[in-house]
C-alpha cells in the first residue's frame, strides 16, 4: 500500500515538475523579459553599480548585498555541479548555451521579484520587514487573491526542506570515508553525519537572518572563489583545449544534424536545468530581498537579478568547462552527475575529487542556512512567531531524519510543493508587471530611459520623492 502511494506520488510530482513547471518558469520568464524591455541586458551595468551603492539607514535587517549573498548561498548547490554534468550527459555541450539563455531570462524574473519584494513588503509592530510572494499577494493584489498567498506559504514550508541536500551530502560523505576505511555500520555513520550537519545549521540559523546573511557574505565569495581557482588551474594546464570547448558549445547549440527535434531537446534540457538551479520565479529570493534595509524597489531588483548571472551563468560555466576539458561524458541512463564532475576534477588535479567534495559540502551547507529562513518566514505568515520557532526546530530535525532514511515519498512531496511555490509566484509577477514597469520608468526616467548616474545623494532624492 505504501509503495503504491509512493509510486503514485512520484508520478504526480514528476508530471507537474516536468514540462508544466518548465513552461511556467521559462515561458513566463520570456514574457517578463520582453515586457521589461530586456532589462537583464540593458541594465546589467546599472545592476553592478547598484551593488556598490552605500545604503542609507532604512527599515531592514540586512543590506542588499547581504540579501544577494544569502540568495546565492541558497541557489549555488548540488545543481551547479551535478545538474550541469547531467545536462552535458543528456544534451551534450550545446545544452550549456541554452543554460546561458535561461540565466538571462531568469535575471529578468528575479528583477521583478526584487522590485515587488520591497514595494509590497509588510512590517511588524517592531518595524521588522517581511517579504515574499505571500506579502506581495496580500499587499499588491485584491482580497480575492489571499488564498493564493496562503497556498504559497504552505508550499514554502515543505518545499524548502533540504531533504535532498541532507541526503546527498551524507551519501557523498559516506562514500568518501569508504575510500579510506571499511565502514562497519553505514547507518550509524549516516546518523552521526546527520547530527553534525544539523548542529552546524543550528549554530547559524538560531542567530536569525542577520547571522545567516553574515555567514553567507563570507562563505559565498570563498566557495565560489575556491571553485574558480580549481577550474582556472584546469584551464591553464589544458589551455590548448579551451577554444575547442567553447566552439563545441556554440556549434552544438544550433546543430541540426539530428533534426529540429533534437535541437529543441538540447535547448529544453539546458534551459530546464538552469531554471531549476537559479530558483528564478519560485519566490524564495523575494523572501530574502524583502528583509533588505534598501528602500528603493528598483535598486533591489537590479541587485536581485545578479543572482542567476552568478549561479546559472558563472558557476555553471565553470563546471561545464571543467567537465568538457578533463572529464568523460558517458552515454546511457542512470549516470550520476556528481560522479562525472568528480572524475573530471580527479583527472586534472591531484586529490581533486576530495577538493571538490569540500566545495560541494560548502555548497550544500550554505543552501540549508538560507532555506531554513525561507521556510521559517512562510511559517510566520501562517502561524505567527510561535509557529515560526517550532518550524525551525522541525527543519533541523529533518536534517538528521532524512540523512538516514529512504527518500522516495519525501522527495516526491518536496518536488510537488516546489512546483506549488512557482505557479502562484509567476502568476503574481505577471499580474503586477505594470507596477514594476512604473517603478522602473520612475527610477531611470520615463522619457529617454537613460540610467541615472546614482550617488548616495541622488538616491536619497529619489527615495524622498516617493
Amino acid at each position: 500500500m505504501l509503495q503504491k502511494f509512493s509510486d503514485t506520488l512520484t508520478a504526480v510530482a514528476d508530471g507537474i515538475c516536468g514540462y508544466p513547471l518548465f513552461i511556467t518558469l521559462i515561458c513566463g520568464g520570456l514574457f517578463l523579459f520582453f515586457y521589461s524591455r530586456m532589462v537583464s541586458l540593458r541594465h546589467l551595468p546599472d545592476a553592478l553599480r547598484a551593488l556598490r551603492i552605500k545604503q542609507s539607514a532604512g527599515k531592514g535587517e540586512i543590506s542588499s548585498a547581504q540579501a544577494l549573498a544569502s540568495v546565492v548561498a541558497a541557489t549555488v548547490g548540488m545543481g551547479n555541479i551535478a545538474g550541469v554534468a547531467i545536462a552535458l550527459v543528456m544534451g551534450g555541450p550545446g545544452a550549456i548555451f541554452w543554460m546561458w539563455v535561461s540565466a538571462l531570462v531568469g535575471m529578468s524574473t528575479k528583477f521583478h521579484e526584487g522590485v515587488l519584494a520591497i514595494k509590497y513588503r509588510s512590517f511588524d509592530a517592531a518595524g521588522r520587514p517581511y517579504g515574499g510572494p505571500m506579502h506581495i499577494i496580500r499587499n499588491g493584489l485584491s482580497q480575492r487573491w489571499r488564498p493564493m498567498a496562503a497556498l504559497f506559504a504552505v508550499a514554502g514550508m515543505f518545499g524548502t526542506l533540504c531533504i535532498m541536500n541532507a541526503n546527498q551530502l551524507t551519501e557523498a560523505a559516506v562514500s568518501t570515508v569508504g575510500t579510506f576505511t571499511e565502514i562497519s555500520s553505514p547507518a550509524l555513520l549516516r546518523f552521526v553525519i546527520g547530527v553534525v550537519i544539523a548542529t552546524v545549521v543550528t549554530v547559524v540559523v538560531i542567530g536569525g537572518v542577520k547571522r545567516i546573511a553574515s555567514v553567507a557574505s563570507v562563505l559565498v565569495p570563498f566557495m565560489v572563489g575556491a571553485y574558480f581557482l580549481m577550474v582556472l588551474y584546469m584551464i591553464l594546464t589544458h589551455l590548448d583545449g579551451v577554444p575547442a570547448v567553447f566552439a563545441s558549445i556554440f556549434r552544438e547549440a544550433f546543430s541540426l544534424k539530428a533534426g529540429w527535434g533534437a535541437l529543441a531537446g538540447v535547448a529544453i534540457i539546458g534551459a530546464r536545468r538552469a531554471a531549476l538551479v537559479n530558483d528564478a520565479g519560485v519566490g524564495t529570493a523575494s523572501i530574502m530581498h524583502g528583509t533588505s534595509s534598501n528602500r528603493e524597489p528598483v535598486r533591489e531588483g537590479l541587485v536581485a537579478m545578479l543572482g542567476p548571472a552568478i549561479d546559472s551563468g558563472f558557476v555553471c560555466t565553470l563546471t561545464a568547462v571543467a567537465v568538457l576539458l578533463c572529464g568523460e561524458i558517458p552515454e546511457g541512463e542512470g549516470v550520476k552527475g556528481l560522479s562525472v564532475a568528480m572524475n573530471a576534477f580527479g583527472n586534472a588535479i591531484p586529490g581533486g575529487e576530495y577538493l571538490l567534495m569540500a566545495i560541494v559540502t560548502c555548497f550544500a551547507m550554505s543552501s540549508m542556512f538560507s532555506y531554513s529562513f525561507y521556510g521559517q518566514r512562510c511559517a510566520h505568515y501562517l502561524f505567527g512567531e510561535r509557529g515560526a520557532a517550532i518550524y525551525v526546530r522541525v527543519f533541523i530535525l529533518t536534517l538528521v531524519v532524512f540523512a538516514v532514511i529512504s527518500l522516495d515519498i519525501a522527495v516526491g512531496l518536496c518536488d510537488l510543493f516546489y512546483a506549488l511555490m512557482a505557479f502562484p509566484t509567476m502568476l503574481t509577477l505577471i499580474l503586477l508587471r505594470s507596477k514594476v514597469r512604473e517603478e522602473t520608468d520612475r527610477y531611470f526616467g520615463t522619457e529617454c530611459e537613460k540610467p541615472v548616474e546614482e550617488s548616495e545623494e541622488k538616491t536619497e532624492e529619489l527615495i524622498t520623492s516617493r
